[in-house]
């Protein structure tokens, strides 16, 4: 996502011709995109991309179940007194 930022960052620099952007090659203003496309290709390959939403989810399910497990106790303890 980074790399798609600094895309459009240097992409709009280059249009409005700022700068020293305005004198660089437009091969050097487009790679950002390309390294981004290489960035999801490999996530992708590699079960990158996947592996982070796994941890997501495990993190989202034991959250809950923490919470649940709180207002169980808390039921509990009301019962008791």
């Amino acid at each position: 996502m980074y790399l798609l930022g600094l895309g459009l960052i240097l992409l709009v620099l280059k249009y409005i011709e700022w700068g020293p952007v305005a004198l660089w090659s437009w091969w050097l203003v487009l790679a950002p995109f390309a390294l981004a496309v290489i960035w999801w290709a490999w996530a992708d390959a590699s079960g990158y991309t996947k592996k982070k939403a796994m941890e997501r989810d495990d993190k989202r399910r034991d959250e809950r179940r923490a919470r649940t497990k709180e207002a169980l106790d808390a039921t509990y303890q009301k019962r008791r007194r």
